[in-house]
């Protein structure tokens, strides 16, 4: 029997980092009772987590899918909840436990561990659990830890960091040997901008998660550069492509990508049809212009982009 270790669909850094930091406390400490504990993603990594993996030498968890556990593995839930955003075709009966930091939707046949806080990173959460455990994670394992926790609070700058995230982070800087943490972030935040080895189609699922607003299918995938207005100027028209293709692939009612400028703090929704364009602007004001939309300074998915976007259909 193994234990399962895994983020959501559509991996970030700090979905698959928690994962390996996770599975790391539970091979190092007994107390929690998972055998043969082991981190797995649902898909392959982002660029922004492949800069980091060479960077300290690491190698990312294997993918897996729902055939490849045995009827008596178990799963961990990390950085996620939802049935949307989990390992397609995972049995519920074989998750035993949850951490995450996103908001709840949960209905179990049994009762299982859950850890959820509200603070800006899964990595927070994971680190503190290795606190509480007097378990410290080697340099490189830190390092990542750190980078996740810059990564998901988009260097300290979102609505969703936490000053536990800050404290945290600082903690986890001093075991992975890391001074200089601006320059550390605007690395990460270099690493990922890159969307020149990506096609449209990559760019629209580069970091999507689904919705169940107003028992439609809602899609918001976001795109953290440092170069927004040429992706913009340059890319529209085949992201705007794209995304009808996504949006029938994937059988979703609507569709948004959010280009996100984390220098100039500003976000952008591409906006796909008319009934698409009504949310938006009912959701943030304003009008599209050219099927662009500027909502001002939002960085957060799940605290600022998606909420007014759900109680948008709410109203509807």
């Amino acid at each position: 029997m193994k234990t399962y270790v895994i983020g959501h669909l559509k991996p970030d850094t700090d979905s698959v980092v928690a994962a390996m930091a996770l599975a790391n406390l539970y091979q190092n400490v007994s107390c929690f009772g998972y055998s043969n504990a082991q981190a797995a993603i649902t898909e392959a990594i982002n660029p922004e987590t492949t800069f980091l993996m060479n960077k300290f030498g690491l190698t990312a968890p294997a993918i897996i899918s729902a055939a490849d556990l045995a009827s008596d593995d178990q799963v961990v839930l990390i950085d996620h909840n939802e049935e949307s955003q989990r390992l397609e075709g995972l049995d519920p009966n074989q998750i035993v436990e949850i951490i995450d930091h996103h908001k709840a939707n949960l209905n179990f046949e049994q009762p299982i561990y859950l850890t959820f806080k509200t603070w800006g990173s899964s990595n927070t959460i994971v680190y503190f659990l290795m606190k509480e455990n007097n378990f410290v994670p080697n340099a490189k394992l830190a390092s990542l830890m750190l980078a996740a926790i810059l990564s998901d609070t988009v260097g300290f700058k979102s609505p969703t960091c936490t000053p536990k995230d800050k404290e945290l982070a600082l903690e986890l800087a001093k075991v992975a040997g890391i001074d200089d943490l601006e320059t550390f972030t605007l690395e990460i935040f270099k690493a990922k901008s890159d969307v020149s080895k990506l096609s449209p189609q990559e760019i629209v699922k580069n970091d999507y998660k689904i919705f169940d607003f107003a028992g439609k299918k809602v899609m918001i995938d976001q795109l953290e550069t440092v170069e927004q207005a040429k992706i913009i100027t340059d890319k529209k028209t085949e992201l705007l492509k794209a995304m009808a293709e996504v949006k029938n692939e994937l059988q979703a009612d609507m569709i948004f990508v959010a280009i996100t400028d984390i220098l100039k703090v500003n976000t952008k929704l591409l906006i796909l049809d008319e009934a698409a364009a009504a949310i938006a602007q009912k959701a943030f004001g304003g009008e599209a212009t050219e099927q662009v939309l500027d909502i001002g300074g939002r960085l957060s998915r799940k605290k600022e982009i998606a909420p007014p976007i759900e109680k948008a259909f709410n109203k509807s």
